[in-house]
């Protein structure tokens, strides 16, 4: 089992950047591909990126592709996603998410799950 803590939400001006930071304990991280999912207002939880568990595999939605970056630590246990020019639209509760899976980019698909953190852009 493995548990997860994500920090680094905020509030930002359209443009900004933010870095989230998801930290893991519990089984060995480099176990599991990492997931982050974002859930705004009345909205489905929906896919942001994945990252197999050795960083050789990486998916974006097309909505973030070439704004946000993911990446992983293994030896400090941590993963990480770069926002860049953030958007009001990218506005949501953002979730990390540990999968046995290679790479999935269904929900369904994670076993464990942050609490989230809250990210808001201004316009």
């Amino acid at each position: 089992q493995v548990q997860l803590v994500e920090s680094g939400g905020g509030l930002v001006q359209a443009g900004g950047s933010l870095r989230l930071s998801c930290a893991a304990s519990g089984r060995t991280f480099s176990s599991y591909a990492m997931g982050w999912f974002r859930q705004a207002p009345g909205k489905e939880r929906e896919f942001v990126a994945v990252i197999s568990r050795y960083g050789w595999q990486l998916y974006y939605a097309d909505s973030v592709k070439g704004r946000f970056t993911i990446s992983r630590d293994n030896a400090n246990d941590t993963l990480y996603l770069q926002m860049n020019s953030l958007k009001p639209e990218d506005t949501a509760v953002y979730y990390c998410a540990a999968t046995s899976l290679i790479a999935p980019m269904k929900k369904s698909e994670y076993q464990y799950w942050g609490q989230g953190t809250q990210v808001t852009v201004s316009s």
